[in-house]
């Protein structure tokens, strides 16, 4: 039977619709379609998918299962490896990871298999038809703390629960979820689906400390003083980084890590919010990754009039998703591509100093720039055009420039290694420089992808189980 060449177009809400309000965007497969992108799947014997799969799910077998409509089935293959299916099928970057692998793709040079919508498909066929189980994992006597509710510290009590560890997080911030609930916008990420996935967690017997930093709350090594006998950090990186650029400190100025809280986690896109957030007007965010894109199509549902994406290479180089890129550009984002903020400028009114104006941005001035020879990271380096200066009227300027690991954490914990960028150092296993503490995902990477912060809270809990279990070794 011929294959066909193209995958199963993703249903989405309309441009002009979903630009101005917070339902997800993408609509997911009906039945049909799905069974029809399945068909696509060769069942290649290398499996070249599943090691393109940060935490190795067995994707071909979960495929073949949608083709017999056993989605159950299919579910459970994917838990196997897998505790935030519903999570991994709508934001994980499959395109440079499993799809990148698939053999339609690299041999026959046709569309790959999509492998994350027929993920999400699964996920969310079993969240309307499966039934739960409630039944704890038998206690093996072991106890485990982990740092940090987000993707790492997620898939690191998920896969130690199932193996019997009486685990316990402790999150900084009132709900569990890490940069799945601060981070990414409701119109990409369903918050009642993160929930669910948490709750998931709760019935294998995982318990959730919210409202706890660790570092201030509790040290690590109090939490060894409790009887944990192994801890893992995925704290993440919550520390925003500036350009250092002069006007940074203006009314109206954010880091894309507050904006996107305050909207996400805090629901200042309500009415009548209890957290404020600056709404309308004119917005640039600065950036080009997964992470602008979100300020910027937030800022957009917030009621911006212009919403400016400011990037100092080309869209050849444009980090973030192609997919988001797309749908951003759909939805009337203006790309300022080549061109790099040098100053932001406020308002000031000297014959009233009590303008409430006063300190609030009005603009952000720009250099063009040109591409010249690769940097480091193997991507042509920014030059500035001398005398290339111009000047775009904003309200509200949104730093999407990256974050790094928060420093907390290392300066309450003695023994504890980082490297220059704050990050834990660790081996292959995620065991960091302090005995019994294992370290993975933002907090030792600095910002990166949930899939990557996943497959790191996986062998960390691989490598707990071998120590605790007495298997080191």
């Amino acid at each position: 039977m011929a294959v066909n060449p193209k995958k199963q177009a993703m249903p989405t809400q309309a441009p002009e619709v979903r630009a101005h309000n917070f339902q997800e965007v993408a609509l997911g497969y009906t039945e049909t379609m799905a069974l029809e992108e399945a068909s696509r799947c060769l069942n290649c014997k290398n499996r070249p998918c599943v090691a393109g799969c940060p935490v190795n799910i067995q994707i071909p077998d979960f495929i073949s299962r949608i083709k017999q409509k056993d989605y159950e089935g299919a579910y459970q293959v994917i838990q196997q490896s897998s505790s935030l299916p519903a999570v991994c099928g709508r934001v994980c970057p499959q395109e440079t990871q499993c799809e990148a692998q698939c053999t339609l793709l690299q041999r026959a040079k046709m569309e790959p298999v999509g492998i994350g919508r027929l993920e999400r498909f699964v996920a969310d066929w079993h969240s309307e038809h499966g039934q739960e189980t409630d039944q704890v994992p038998p206690d093996n006597g072991h106890r485990v703390a982990v740092v940090g509710a987000g993707p790492s510290g997620l898939t690191c009590a998920g896969d130690l629960a199932k193996k019997g560890y009486r685990v316990t997080i402790y999150e900084a911030l009132h709900t569990a979820g890490g940069v799945l609930v601060y981070g990414i916008p409701e119109f990409r990420l369903p918050k009642r689906i993160v929930a669910r996935e948490v709750e998931g967690l709760k019935k294998l017997g995982v318990q959730m400390e919210t409202n706890v930093i660790i570092g201030k709350t509790l040290t690590v090594d109090e939490l060894f003083e409790m009887g944990f006998e192994a801890v893992f950090i995925g704290s993440g990186a919550g520390l925003p980084n500036f350009m250092n650029i002069p006007g940074e400190g203006l009314k109206g100025v954010y880091s894309a890590n507050e904006y996107l809280t305050r909207s996400n986690l805090m629901k200042a896109y309500q009415e009548h919010p209890n957290t404020p957030i600056m709404k309308g007007g004119r917005v640039a965010v600065v950036g080009g990754g997964n992470v602008a894109m979100d300020a910027a199509r937030t800022a957009l549902r917030l009621g911006a009039d212009k919403v400016y994406i400011i990037y100092r290479r080309s869209m050849e180089e444009l980090p973030a998703r192609r997919e988001e890129v797309e749908h951003a550009e759909e939805e009337g984002i203006d790309f300022r591509l080549l061109c790099n903020p040098v100053r932001i400028l406020g308002w000031e009114n000297p014959e009233n100093p009590r303008d409430p104006q006063n300190g609030c941005v009005r603009a952000i001035e720009c250099v063009r720039m040109e591409l010249g020879e690769p940097d480091a990271s193997g991507r042509r380096r920014p030059v500035e055009i001398p005398g290339s200066d111009f000047t775009l009227e904003v309200d509200t300027v949104v730093m999407a420039i990256g974050t790094s690991p928060n420093p907390l954490i290392k300066k309450t914990t003695e023994g504890l290694e980082v490297n220059r960028r704050g990050g834990i150092i660790v081996t292959e296993d995620g065991l960091s420089s302090r005995a019994h503490v294992y370290a993975g995902g933002d907090a030792v990477t600095g910002a990166a992808t949930v899939i990557s912060a996943m497959g790191a809270g996986k062998t960390a809990a691989g490598a707990i189980d071998r120590e605790l279990s007495g298997r080191a070794g």
